[in-house]
């Protein structure tokens, strides 16, 4: 006999919190410009335990963004340009939704360095509605609003923690989890603006050779689950360009393989310099590394994901 026959179907919860997981990039090719003006990519995507919390709560009308936590309310800009504001607002119209919604953000990941805080926010808000929803999109119709919304975002939205991307992000393979291991962040004290860093790219490009491109390489699957494997073909192609700007960054990534690294490099367009443990069992030492006095430099630990965390019903 069926327990649930008759039944009416569990109405959807009405507030959900989530992780939203930081991200760094064991690789980052800057392949072809679009007509577009858009470049297409590859990259290497690796989850961070490092998250911000995201609640959303679906509301009669009104539509409310609250950011707090780690952040200068400065640098979040208007609440329109906000990306989990624009993946709310893009989810309902797509969805052709009544009502609002309130998003309540922590921030743990900083802004602007590279680690995918606001694209992983952005997505947090869209696995929040769906899960909402009393006609989920699912996975797919969900990809396809994230790829609206930036490069790093359909990745965040997924449930994969660890993944390589083609075109504009939104073309993925996913893959095993890596061994998880200690990770530190060093965070300069400045950002790069992407925009600027695409521009120093095309311009050291061409002051070398105008119509070659990126160097032609080959990677084979199995590497892509041995850290040591990895290791061999990290690579970011901001990273030169940035530090040639600031030298800070080659600074630390030096400083960092010092430390016995099995990866020290700079994450996105920089500026944040992440460095990955070189065994299971390594740990950063407990104390943070001298920082003179009035450098700004901030040290983060972490460890990288072996899984996405499920987002909680709160109501």
């Amino acid at each position: 006999m069926n327990d649930n026959a008759g039944s009416r179907p569990t109405a959807p919860p009405r507030a959900v919190q989530v992780a939203a997981q930081a991200k760094v990039n064991l690789r980052l090719r800057i392949l072809a410009r679009e007509t577009s003006g858009y470049h297409q990519l590859e990259t290497l995507f690796l989850r961070l335990e490092l998250a911000d919390t995201v609640r959303v709560r679906r509301t009669s009308g009104a539509r409310t963004l609250d950011v707090a936590g780690d952040v200068d309310a400065a640098a979040l800009g208007p609440v329109e340009r906000n990306l989990a504001w624009r993946a709310a607002e893009a989810y309902h119209h797509c969805r052709a939704m009544d009502g609002g919604f309130a998003i309540e953000i922590d921030k743990r990941i900083p802004i602007g360095g590279g680690l995918g805080g606001g694209s992983a926010d952005a997505a947090a808000v869209l696995r929040a509605l769906d899960a909402m929803a009393d006609e989920p999109l699912g996975d797919s119709e969900l990809l396809q609003i994230a790829a609206t919304l930036g490069a790093d975002v359909p990745f965040l939205t997924t449930s994969d923690p660890y993944a390589i991307a083609w075109g504009r992000g939104e073309r993925m393979l996913a893959l095993p989890p890596l061994p998880s291991r200690a990770v530190l962040l060093v965070l300069p004290g400045f950002g790069v603006n992407t925009a600027t860093a695409y521009r120093w790219l095309a311009e050291s490009r061409d002051a070398v050779d105008p119509v070659s491109g990126p160097e032609a390489t080959m990677i084979r699957l199995g590497s892509l689950s041995d850290w040591d494997a990895v290791a061999s073909f990290a690579a970011n192609d901001f990273e030169p360009v940035v530090a040639s700007r600031h030298p800070e960054i080659a600074r630390q990534v030096a400083a960092l393989h010092a430390l016995d690294c099995v990866v020290s490099m700079m994450t996105g367009s920089g500026s944040t310099v992440f460095g990955v443990g070189n065994a299971p069992d390594f740990a950063f030492a407990v104390d943070d590394p001298v920082v003179p006095p009035g450098d700004p430099t901030r040290y983060l630990r972490t460890r990288s994901a072996t899984q996405v965390e499920p987002l909680s019903v709160i109501e």
